[in-house]
């Protein structure tokens, strides 16, 4: 539990003093030195584009140049990521001595990764919170519960939303919205006894990414059953029902049914 409760406070430490800290969820924000990066530092859209390339695949090996170029742009030569790898380097280490190696942006021959020691990203941040939240559930709730409360407050929306058709954002999107959905939902069933009405919000949140994520239903009739409120249970079932056909022509699951039943049972 002292290891967990450890991570947790590393992490914490970490976002409080990383000198770069990058945000990518509801919105692209770079911060150096507690001081916003203005969008006219950037230069050019294709610096943004290449350092939120680097972000996306933070968790691969090096990657190789004329990956990240074919990944990018559909016409491209040498000189644009030059530029672009320059316009990276010098807006995030404007003091940096010339003829140096940066220290953010890794290079191994051709190849390059950020470093995840020095950068603080909050995708990155999100998913260590989980890890130690889905690690602690169930043995630890009140850890659980703090790594969950973390992870949720850095989720503001969408990953990188400006750049919602690029191929290379759709991964690591549809990663942060399933941990984010779980986080919820977890955090909601932790709660279900001490804060009915939080886990009915939790799960409201999470409806509000996935309308049709049949987990947050049952956590919203349980939480009403938890409140008195048999009706609203009953009315959050037929919702999630009338959702499930509308959206897959679906019924739902034999769990949620056999919960509508216990409910209906009661006197």
């Amino acid at each position: 539990m002292l290891d967990f409760l450890q991570q947790l406070n590393e992490l914490n430490s970490f976002c409080k003093n990383a000198l770069i800290r990058i945000e990518t969820l509801g919105n692209f924000v770079v911060w150096r030195n507690q001081q916003k990066i203005e969008n006219k530092e950037w230069g050019r859209d294709k610096t943004i584009q290449l350092l939120q390339y680097l972000v996306s695949y933070r968790q691969r090996n090096a990657l190789h140049k004329e990956k990240i170029m074919d990944s990018l742009w559909e016409d491209w030569n040498d000189r644009d990521f030059k530029v672009a790898l320059h316009g990276i380097n010098k807006t995030l280490e404007p003091n940096r001595p010339s003829r140096t190696e940066p220290i953010y942006i890794i290079r191994q021959g051709v190849s390059y990764q950020i470093d995840l020691e020095k950068v603080w990203i909050d995708v990155e941040a999100l998913e260590k919170y989980i890890i130690i939240g889905n690690k602690s559930f169930g043995c630890d709730n009140q850890i659980a519960k703090q790594a969950y409360q973390n992870a949720i407050q850095l989720y503001k929306g969408s990953y990188l939303p400006n750049r919602i058709y690029e191929d290379w954002t759709s991964e690591e999107r549809e990663k942060s919205q399933l941990l984010i959905l779980g986080a919820y939902i977890t955090l909601a069933e932790i709660l279900l006894d001490e804060n009915p009405l939080e886990s009915i919000r939790l799960a409201q949140n999470a409806l509000n990414i996935d309308s049709a994520w049949e987990d947050a239903y049952r956590i919203q009739m349980k939480a009403y059953i938890a409140k008195g409120n048999r009706p609203q249970a009953i009315k959050t079932y037929m919702k999630c029902e009338v959702i499930l056909e509308e959206e897959y022509g679906i019924s739902p699951l034999p769990e949620t049914k056999k919960l509508l039943q216990e409910i209906e049972s009661i006197g």
